[in-house]
């Protein structure tokens, strides 16, 4: 059974989509925070993505932990997720795409790879990410592109999937697309949710005084 996209053009057959969240980084630019954590009106981030990875369709989510593992496990425990730990989660990002990559069971046309410190992601960015994807004239990966920056998530077909996790160096899909320019579609856009992150204590504090909303810290005792 097709699913009718609006503006799409016609039916398009219903994708399997699979999704890999990072949630491992140690957040030295922020002192240490595990940012999945960072709490937004209330709902710790990653509370956030995994509501946005349900309401736009997703079949299924691994969630790479990292540093304050425990911490994050417990916060994800009543969600039902695969849950992949990165013990080398300080060697960079790259190590935590393949592992949650190839924690994900079975095939997937399509896998969403998501940062979790990007606070205003929700479930239309993902449902336009997934269109666009279907939509795609050409190329195994889609990137937002915001002007004239990148943006994240993007989503990777089966072809580049297989790609990462066949190769013997931690290959991410950074690099994958920075080598092969031709396997990348970019998703031109005005959506400025895909380029905002937070990495200091300063974007936190723009990002309130932007929108008026509330953005707090982890609790030392949530990390602990």
């Amino acid at each position: 059974m097709g699913c009718l996209l609006k503006g799409g053009g016609g039916l398009y057959a219903r994708l399997r989509i699979g999704a890999v969240l990072l949630a491992a980084g140690e957040g030295s630019r922020m002192g240490g925070v595990a940012k999945s954590l960072i709490r937004l009106q209330g709902v710790p981030l990653i509370n956030r993505h995994l509501i946005a990875l349900s309401g736009a369709g997703v079949d299924e989510v691994v969630v790479v932990t990292g540093h304050a593992r425990d911490a994050v496990e417990a916060q994800v425990q009543t969600f039902p997720v695969t849950l992949a730990h990165n013990a080398d989660f300080a060697m960079g990002q790259q190590s935590s795409v393949r592992l949650g990559l190839s924690a994900l069971s079975g095939n997937f046309d399509a896998v969403i790879i998501l940062l979790a410190d990007q606070p205003l992601i929700g479930a239309s960015d993902l449902t336009e990410l997934i269109a666009a994807f279907k939509k795609k004239p050409y190329g195994n990966i889609v990137m937002p592109m915001v002007g004239e920056q990148r943006g994240n998530p993007v989503v990777i077909d089966a072809q580049a999937r297989a790609q990462v996790l066949a190769s013997e160096t931690n290959l991410g899909c950074r690099h994958l697309m920075d080598r092969n320019p031709d396997m990348v579609f970019t998703h031109q856009t005005d959506n400025t949710r895909f380029i905002t992150d937070l990495d200091t204590l300063d974007d936190l504090t723009q990002l309130a005084q932007r929108t008026g909303w509330k953005l707090e810290l982890p609790t030392s005792e949530v990390t602990a």
